[in-house]
């Protein structure tokens, strides 16, 4: 069972939290930084997740965080904040600094039990595949046999981690499990037809095969949107478009927070799909606005399956667009601007895109 710390100066929240989260953890609980710092001393190792109070009457949330990276604990294991409902450039903030998530008084039950177990599940498994590989870099240098076998069961894992980020991010997206999926099968079509339409790209299988893989991670960095924003029913303000947008930023910095798992050129990959898949050819993209070639072919190809799923799949904005019509759309540039070869290469490949999509419709 997986212990974590909940701190609050509130009694009555402590109560009430160790009765939504008891017979599924251990539970460490500290009413002041003092308690707080003698646990994480004693136990840090051990502690799974911490759900602090951000309004801690000894010490805030930003004062916590200083002390976490002061210790080398804050990438070690998952913060979340205790916090009123409707304090969103608090969150935006905090998020910007080291925290993974925030439950929200009045807490509701299934909402904390979910993003808990969501963020300790992830770390975990984290911290012990990295344990697990430093252990095995130890052996590999004896046994050329052995070596083979360990770099099978790192890509292994490597799809696993992949596997559970994407899930992490249906969760609190709300969004159908086979939208990775289709992603995935969309970006396989696109990529593939790349390289046999344009080789000078500098594509080859292992890097489709990469591209594919990765791709599943594009939206990871929304789990770090309020839900208030993530899954809000209508119209975003434009404030709040403009903190959804930075989804492509945050997911960048997870794939980069996540070492000792994933060789150079895979981390890349999973770098450039998740901060440039909503950048445009004309530069009218985000987050950094780049330009033309500028952009990485990982990042294109994955974009343009993006863009058809969004428009052939039904949202609560408006119902899907026909076959025919995502694929004009598309080309007309009316969702975003791509690059001639990657339009040409779209062109190509519209029938295995239309019958991928028949194959998967409803799913």
């Amino acid at each position: 069972m997986e212990k974590i710390l909940i701190a609050d100066h509130e009694v009555a929240n402590i109560q009430e939290l160790k009765g939504i989260l008891k017979g599924t953890y251990e539970i460490e609980t500290a009413s002041n930084i003092d308690e707080v710092m003698r646990i994480l001393e004693e136990e840090g190792k051990e502690i799974a997740t911490v759900i602090y109070r951000f309004t801690m009457t000894d010490m805030d949330g930003n004062g916590f965080l200083q002390i976490m990276d002061k210790m080398g604990l804050l990438g070690r294991m998952p913060i979340l904040f205790i916090n009123e409902r409707g304090a969103a450039e608090l969150e935006h903030r905090s998020t910007q600094i080291g925290v993974y998530d925030f439950v929200h008084k009045p807490f509701v039950a299934e909402i904390v039990r979910r993003r808990v177990n969501n963020l300790t599940t992830l770390f975990i498994f984290k911290r012990g595949l990295e344990q697990k590989v430093e252990s095995q870099s130890v052996t590999m240098n004896k046994q050329f046999k052995l070596l083979k076998m360990q770099q099978a069961a790192l890509a292994k894992s490597k799809q696993n981690i992949v596997d559970i980020l994407a899930t992490v991010v249906e969760g609190r997206s709300l969004e159908s499990g086979d939208h990775i999926n289709r992603i995935k099968g969309y970006t396989e079509i696109i990529a593939k037809r790349m390289l046999k339409d344009y080789p000078e790209t500098g594509l080859d299988e292992e890097k489709v095969s990469v591209i594919v893989s990765a791709s599943a991670l594009h939206d990871i960095g929304k789990i770090a949107i309020p839900d208030s924003i993530l899954n809000k029913p209508g119209k975003l303000t434009n404030d709040e478009f403009e903190f959804m947008k930075s989804h492509t930023i945050r997911g960048a910095d997870i794939v980069n927070n996540i070492s000792g798992i994933w060789d150079e050129d895979y981390a890349r990959i999973c770098y450039e799909i998740c901060r440039y898949h909503h950048e445009r050819y004309d530069g009218r993209g985000y987050p950094d606005g780049l330009k033309g070639d500028a952009i990485p072919i990982s990042a294109q190809c994955e974009s343009v399956a993006d863009v058809y799923d969004a428009l052939v799949t039904e949202s609560v904005y408006r119902a899907a667009y026909s076959t025919e019509e995502a694929f004009n759309m598309i080309i007309r540039g009316e969702a975003g601007v791509f690059s001639p070869k990657l339009l040409e290469s779209f062109r190509n490949s519209r029938e295995e895109f239309e019958a991928f999509y028949e194959k998967h419709k409803g799913h």
